[in-house]
This record gives C-alpha cells, sequence and structure tokens, in this order.
C-alpha cells in the first residue's frame, strides 16, 4: 500500500491516458474518466480528519480497482495494460491480497467501479470530458493541480500503515456513514 499511495499521481496519469486513449472502447474510457473525477474531486469518499495518508487508500484502491475491470479484456486493453507493466503485472495477486486484508471493504469499492461511468464532476456529465475538449482540459488542468498538491510520500507516510486496521476502521466508517445516508443497514 505504501508504494501505490507514493505512485498515486503517477497512476492518475495512466487513467488520464485511458481515458484519452480512442483505441480503447468508450465503456473503459468511462471507467477510467469516472476514476479519475473520484480521485481529483474534493469531496473524498473515505476522508479521516487526522490523516491525510489513511485518506488516500480509497482512491489509490478504487484507481486500480477501475483500471484492472476496465481493462482486461481484448487486445486493445492489452496493448495498453503492456504501456504500464508497473502497473499492471502483478495488480491481480495485490488486489487478491488486498481483499484478503480488507475482506468486505474491497467489495464495496469494486461495487463503486460499477458507478463510475454514470459519475458526473463540477455538473458536468462524464461524456462531455469525453466528448468535448474543452471540458477535458479543464479536468486535466485539475488533475495537474491534483498531482502537484498531493502531500503523500514516503516521509509522510511514515509509521501511519504499519497496522491495516488504522486503514480499515475508516473504510467502515465511511462504508457505514454512506448505508445510513441512503437508508440502508450497512452489512
Amino acid at each position: 500500500m505504501r508504494s501505490w499511495l507514493v505512485s498515486l499521481p503517477h497512476d492518475l496519469k495512466i487513467a488520464f491516458d485511458a481515458m484519452d486513449d480512442e483505441n480503447l472502447p468508450r465503456a473503459a474510457r468511462e471507467i477510467a474518466t469516472g476514476v479519475v473525477f473520484y480521485v481529483v474531486s474534493p469531496k473524498d469518499s473515505v476522508a479521516d480528519r487526522n490523516d491525510q495518508v489513511v485518506s488516500y487508500v480509497d482512491d489509490t484502491l478504487l484507481l486500480r480497482i477501475a483500471l484492472q475491470n476496465a481493462l482486461e479484456k481484448g487486445d486493445d486493453e492489452k496493448a495498453f495494460r503492456g504501456r504500464f507493466p508497473e502497473l499492471f503485472e502483478s495488480l491481480d495477486d495485490n488486489l487478491k491480497l488486498c481483499k484478503s486484508v480488507i475482506g468486505d471493504l474491497m467489495t464495496w469499492l469494486e461495487q463503486k467501479v460499477t458507478t463510475l461511468r454514470t459519475g458526473s464532476y463540477k455538473g458536468r456529465k462524464l461524456a462531455q470530458f469525453l466528448d468535448n475538449g474543452e471540458a477535458r482540459e479543464e479536468l486535466f488542468e485539475d488533475g495537474l493541480v491534483f498531482r502537484t498538491d498531493y502531500p503523500v510520500d514516503e516521509k509522510t507516510i511514515g509509521d501511519k500503515l504499519k497496522k491495516a486496521q488504522t486503514v480499515v476502521d475508516v473504510m467502515r466508517r465511511r462504508k457505514t456513514d454512506e448505508a445510513r445516508a441512503k437508508g440502508i443497514a450497512a452489512s
């Protein structure tokens, strides 16, 4: 997780590349765009007022889950994955390991991927960012701001991730809060 957190700005660039790659199917580009929305949005789904590092764990996981799902089939998707072996080579095994550690929270994040294609950002629907160069440029600029201002590095992580429970507790609270907001019981 430490290396994933440190590489989030680079991984976000890969999501932007997927969004712009016209060789990829539209559905894959939509998922990539939706995960870009999720990561750069100032309304973070999982936030911990006391720890910025923990606040980005869901972003790193969701980005990787989304790209794995969007790019798992087809020759064009394989070609795209081949351009970024540092992200994709061990992704399947690493996500299985995460699931073994955080259990149902991984399922919760996987379910979020199914909603990414219907997302919006700054009041505009996802399609506008794929079909309109000006909107895409605005999103790209927001991504650059995110990447420039991203406050996490090896030093800021320090000892914060020695126990998985630190992350699990914050994510579990957020899952419960989301369920409560929807009027359903959290499982």
